[in-house]
């Protein structure tokens, strides 16, 4: 079981799910573990903190809330009571009890029904969210899961879901109420709904050593299609395209945020996602805005993208409505 049924949240919690099958990679995240850097800690997180958000407010949970990150799909989960859960982000193909499970909607899953995801239909990534969240013992102030840094996760091992774990949910809202003031909302409006499988615009904000790039990289950076490589995973994405040539080879390490996008010598980016490290030596072009990150985290191996110039008051505004969606 896991430990947080043997803490004090124990009379908080039950067992809502037990895995059959784990699949490739499924594991809990939350917001994020923050102000851990200095540390050499680095965040975790949703890679799509969209999906993730959306999965949450449609079971009717709080901003911070865990759920959980499945990627690739291959997972098997058996219900172990009443739940009220919501699926956002990728399709990936899943079904409940062999019917297909309604995706950016609330749904009830009865005791002893088997929720399976198969393979990927449309994106990488799909959020389970369950009303109540899935409750884990926090590391560092959070329950995300990094598997590099071994942190956070199911019983706080930090490693993806094995066959036989048992997850643990807030009883007191598994089938009952959903518990934010947003519940009234049970299916996410279209517009939200992202296809994945479309060329995505991936706004940048330039900066860091941007003016360390030749005037033709640059053109290049923002006028010619990427592709995303297959050497990509939570720490980051490289990107394949033209080759951009930047004065500096190397420097001095130096913090790295969400979204940088470093450029190293062989001149193709990698986009550094939630799991990346804390510092860095080579030169970056600027940051993927967070929601571009997010949608940067549904693309498979072989998509294109574009990356797209942006300002930081353009940036934070779309930021922010994002955010008051969930947080009002």
């Amino acid at each position: 079981m896991t430990s947080a049924i043997h803490s004090e949240k124990n009379k908080y919690t039950v067992i809502g799910f037990r895995v059959e099958r784990a699949g490739p990679l499924a594991q809990l995240e939350d917001a994020g573990r923050f102000g851990v850097r200095r540390l050499g800690v680095t965040q975790g997180g949703p890679a799509d903190l969209h999906g993730w958000a959306w999965a949450n407010r449609l079971a009717g949970n709080p901003w911070g809330t865990a759920a959980l990150e499945i990627t690739f799909g291959g997972l098997t989960l058996v219900a172990e009571r009443d739940l009220t859960l919501a699926v956002a982000g990728a399709d990936l193909g899943a079904t409940l009890d062999g019917q297909p499970l309604p995706l950016w909607k609330r749904v009830s899953c009865r005791e002893g029904q088997r929720l399976v995801f198969a393979a990927p239909a449309n994106g990488l990534r799909a959020y389970l969210a369950v009303a109540g969240g899935f409750v884990a013992e926090p590391v560092l102030g959070s329950v995300a899961c990094v598997v590099r840094e071994g942190l956070g996760g199911f019983d706080g091992r930090g490693s993806k879901l094995a066959e036989g774990d048992r997850l643990a949910v807030g009883h007191r809202l598994t089938a009952g109420q959903p518990s934010s003031a947003g519940a009234s909302l049970t299916e996410a409006p279209d517009e939200v709904r992202i296809d994945y499988r479309a060329t995505a615009s991936l706004p940048l904000l330039p900066g860091a050593q941007v003016a360390d790039f030749s005037g033709h990289s640059l053109f290049q950076a923002f006028n010619e299609v990427w592709h995303v490589d297959d050497r990509a995973d939570r720490m980051g994405v490289r990107l394949t395209g033209p080759r951009l040539q930047c004065r500096i080879g190397s420097m001095v390490s130096e913090g790295i945020g969400l979204g940088a996008l470093q450029v190293p010598p062989d001149g193709q980016p990698i986009a550094l996602l939630n799991d990346r490290q804390t510092i860095g030596g080579y030169p970056r072009l600027g940051a993927l805005t967070p929601l571009a990150t997010s949608r940067l985290a549904q693309c498979l191996p072989g998509q294109e993208v574009r990356l797209v110039a942006a300002s930081s008051e353009g940036a934070l505004k779309a930021y922010r409505r994002f955010c008051l969606t969930f947080m009002g």
